[in-house]
């Protein structure tokens, strides 16, 4: 089957058109009340010192976690997608894992490996392509180390030959 270049591009811009029109956006100054009429239910609710964040999380299957900061009268002070490789970079040696859940969410996966003595968290994100962001707690909790790496979906199995 050939396509050409022009009609895939078309296609591809309408689906593009068709996301903008069903991706719900939130704006400075909206209510919460109206948050919540545009994307449900949060999947957390964390306490801010200036008001509080609503967290929307994909996790464990999407790749993003939009956090929403409202003020103590209950409006939107920003939105945003913090999923991202300049968010992800503010994970910081020493940060407990309440930092972590109250800047980035539930993780996808929390696991254990040989080489290291804690929990890693493992957060999905799209960066060049599907991405794993890894975060290692020491055994009091905090942060000891971060690391990223590439997802692969069908990845031939590489144990057979």
């Amino acid at each position: 089957m050939h396509v050409r270049k022009p009609a895939l591009s078309v296609g591809v811009g309408l689906l593009l058109a068709g996301c903008a029109i069903w991706a719900p956006s939130v704006q400075p100054g909206m209510s919460r009340a109206e948050v919540l009429s545009r994307l449900g239910t949060p999947t957390a609710v964390v306490a801010l010192p200036t008001g509080e964040r609503l967290q929307y999380s994909s996790q464990p299957a999407g790749q993003t976690a939009t956090m929403v900061d409202l003020d103590a009268s209950g409006h939107v002070l920003q939105a945003r997608q913090v999923l991202t490789a300049t968010d992800l970079a503010r994970i910081q040696p020493g940060w407990s894992r309440a930092d972590v859940l109250r800047e980035f969410g539930p993780p996808a996966l929390i696991d254990h490996v040989a080489t290291w003595d804690g929990d890693v968290w493992t957060y999905r994100w799209q960066g060049d392509g599907g991405m794993f962001y890894w975060v290692y707690f020491d055994r009091a909790g905090r942060v000891g180390r971060t690391q990223q790496g590439m997802e692969f979906f069908n990845a031939p199995n590489r144990t057979r030959r």
